[in-house]
């Protein structure tokens, strides 16, 4: 979600722009030869773990000789003059040692293992020690932090701190930067990053054009048309109702249709409106328990009930029941902690920290909506919130003052409708034929 203004000077500035480079460069540079900064998330951890932790991590069934690497007290523990890993010196680590030793039967891991570090790994662990060994928690735990700006050659390229992360990288492999995009590319690319739909030639006729007062200008105009735009909100969101399994139909069995796309237009809003993101966050988690809830806020509650829902008959209901609760904790958790937690549903988590008992005492956040586990036989499952449009609801707040201004009319005149009432019995009464 977006922090600062919508409508800015500098594409940079939109983070949503910032965030998707980001990723690009970090999944670039997540895979190169050993890393100058060595860290433990990024290359140690998944060495470990695809390499070590099955012997020697968290899970207690399968641990061999008491060691944990995932754990650094544990990993870094005297044990009779020898470390498994000795911060700060490699060469007199355990692990360091047995991961080189030339001795096949002595060298980690194991060759029935199937599994071997190559030289790239070798040193990223090697580095890592000499550094210190620190751990890391969990990524989605670490508050992000700023990067410095890498070093590069001498640079004429760059035109904002991006470029300098791109350019670096670039020069690590020994390649340049590709050649500046014409006009029609430029705008088919930031058009189609920012709405998702290719430009049209009028658009890209008035680009080309305009050039007044330099092309620099006229590009920050462009994005700043296309951030302006509602598609800008529908091309954000997708990702976002991607994470939380929205769909306007049922799932299971008949996979009858519902209706979630008032959501899924919330959502869009939200993107559009540049909604602060803790807001986003509280309103679809809580809409509906703060002071005073509009029907927008309850609207953004939907996010907890895009879970599939089954109507086939003979299902065992508390058991699907059940199942809806525990979709809600996996989504919430996958979409707001970065993190899964299904494998705590049976035991502890292995590799992540939660436990069997964190995912119950979430569950039990879950476990109060009035729901049934067989839904009937289509449309949206109960409890429902009836949403009127504009133009309904401008009419339901007129009712009542009509019926008041109604009620107040027959009052005027009920004693004229009670003498009236009398009136007419009586002659009805007298008009009934003699009884025979």
């Amino acid at each position: 979600m977006n922090y600062g203004p919508k409508n800015t000077t500098d594409p940079l500035a939109d983070p949503h722009i910032r965030l998707l480079l980001s990723c690009v460069l970090l999944f670039a540079t997540a895979h190169e030869s050993p890393a100058q900064d060595v860290q433990y998330n990024r290359d140690v951890r998944p060495i470990l773990a695809d390499k070590c932790f099955r012997c020697h991590g968290p899970d207690a069934a399968t641990r061999e000789g008491e060691l944990r690497l995932d754990d650094r007290s544990n990993a870094t523990r005297d044990r009779d003059g020898h470390r498994a890993i000795a911060p700060g010196n490699a060469a007199a680590s355990e692990v360091f040692r047995r991961v080189t030793a030339a001795d096949p039967d002595e060298r980690m891991p194991p060759r029935d293992s199937g599994s071997s570090l190559n030289a790239d790994e070798i040193e990223n662990l090697r580095q890592w020690i000499k550094d210190g060994a620190e751990y890391q928690s969990h990524w989605s735990f670490v508050a992000p932090r700023r990067a410095a700006l890498p070093s590069v050659n001498a640079d004429t390229w760059s035109i904002n701190p991006v470029d300098r992360f791109v350019l670096a990288n670039l020069e690590r492999h020994g390649r340049s930067p590709s050649a500046k995009a014409d006009n029609a590319t430029l705008i088919r690319r930031a058009t189609l990053d920012l709405t998702g739909l290719p430009p049209a030639l009028q658009e890209i006729d008035a680009f080309e054009r305009d050039s007044a007062d330099g092309h620099d200008a006229a590009y920050q105009r462009l994005i700043d048309r296309l951030l302006a735009s509602p598609r800008y909100g529908e091309r954000m969101a997708t990702a976002w109702l991607d994470a939380a399994r929205y769909a306007d139909t049922n799932g299971y069995f008949t996979d009858n249709d519902r209706a979630m796309w008032l959501w899924r237009d919330w959502v869009i809003s939200a993107f559009n409106s540049n909604m602060p993101f803790d807001r986003f966050t509280i309103e679809q988690l809580a809409g509906d328990l703060l002071p005073n809830s509009t029907m927008e806020q309850k609207i953004a509650t939907g996010f907890n009930r895009n879970h599939m829902v089954n109507n086939e008959t003979g299902i065992i209901e508390e058991e699907f029941r059940v199942e809806y609760v525990v979709d809600r904790v996996d989504t919430t958790a996958t979409v707001w902690m970065g993190l899964t937690v299904g494998c705590a549903r049976c035991h502890d988590h292995k590799y992540d920290p939660i436990s069997q008992k964190d995912f119950y005492r979430f569950f039990s956040y879950f476990n109060n909506v009035p729901e049934r586990g067989l839904s009937g036989s289509g449309g949206n499952a109960a409890p429902l919130l009836k949403v009127p449009t504009a133009e309904q609801q401008n009419r339901l707040n007129e009712l009542p003052g009509m019926i008041a201004a109604a009620q107040q009319d027959v009052s005027a005149i009920a004693k004229q409708l009670d003498a009236a009432q009398t009136t007419w019995e009586t002659t009805a009464l007298s008009e009934l034929p003699a009884p025979v």
